[in-house]
């Protein structure tokens, strides 16, 4: 492989080990267990994000997914909660044992979002604001790292070397398909870089469904396959009313629709030689055959922890 010596600090040999990321609350990207981030695509008020947050807890997720702060192409639409947004997704991802990763999109606004979150997400939009990525390298808070809309693969690793060049070494990847001429889904996923990243970078990478596609339907078995290639997480917009949500209803899962995803995704993750967080665990044909109220059988046939 030929990596090009401007990756000083996210090429692959530039450490021994790979990259683990780790956030307070115990969620790991990059390890043998698979991140789960899932949550609302907007902070819309304290009722939805409980009832998200309780839903997408009791399904296996580690991570709260959610925007207080929204980069929307139309001035009019739904610009998130602000701060206010950001004080719901606390309280409700600590009262169901979550960690927060949201969106910040101006430099100005990074201390104070590192105050509630337990990592900053840099959008698409914002890969190569490069006054926000030195502000993020410098908070030590882990970053997740979107790749740009019609972004190579070279900015975006230049991109992440900014936050790591900031003393920043907790940065995770954040495949989300790129633009391209067919509308036919919202981007087009290049789930191809998920193993080629792996050659190119110690850093971790996971795919957004959700974004990839812009449809509900498609997001499950995008999400499957993600796992299959070897992604180290997802993240998933999952909204208790996908048809009231105002912004990104048309690619959200429901609660009920997202219990059944982890319910798929397990035996995958087993097969990748990974796990899902808490609940759903592949356990061994010995383990399943003792009784053990906490071992079930799921829809698919599958024992599950």
């Amino acid at each position: 492989m030929n990596v090009p010596q401007s990756y000083r600090l996210v090429r692959r040999d530039a450490r021994a080990e790979r990259t683990v990321v780790r956030l307070r609350t115990g969620a790991t990207f990059g390890g043998d267990e698979i991140a789960i981030c899932a949550g609302p695509c907007g902070v819309e008020s304290a009722e939805q994000l409980e009832t998200a947050a309780r839903a997408v807890a009791a399904a296996g997720a580690n991570v709260l997914r959610g925007g207080a702060y929204k980069p929307r192409t139309s001035p009019y639409s739904f610009q998130g909660l602000g701060e206010e947004g950001l004080k719901l997704l606390r309280h409700a991802a600590d009262r169901h044992h979550l960690a927060v990763v949201t969106e910040v999109m101006d430099p100005r606004d990074v201390e104070k979002v590192v105050r509630y979150a337990d990592m900053l997400q840099i959008g698409a939009r914002n890969m190569q604001n490069f006054p926000l990525l030195r502000e993020a390298g410098a908070t030590r808070t882990p970053v997740l790292l979107k790749r740009g809309l019609s972004a190579t693969v070279q900015e975006w690793l230049l991109a992440a070397e900014y936050v790591l060049l900031g003393g920043n070494e907790s940065v995770v990847l954040c495949e989300r398909g790129v633009r391209s001429f067919d509308p036919a889904t919202r981007n087009v996923l290049d789930i191809s870089v998920v193993p080629l990243l792996e050659d190119m970078t110690h850093l971790p990478v996971i795919v957004d469904p959700s974004h990839a596609v812009g449809i509900a339907r498609l997001v499950p078995p995008i999400a499957v396959a993600s796992v299959a290639a070897g992604a180290h997480g997802l993240l998933i917009e999952v909204h208790p009313d996908p048809a009231s949500a105002l912004s990104d209803g048309a690619q959200s899962l429901d609660c009920a629709q997202f219990e059944a995803l982890m319910r798929r995704l397990a035996p995958v993750a087993e097969v990748a030689g990974r796990r899902l967080p808490r609940r759903y665990r592949v356990v061994s044909t010995e383990s399943a055959s003792k009784p053990d109220s906490a071992v079930r059988s799921s829809s698919s046939g599958v024992r599950l922890a």
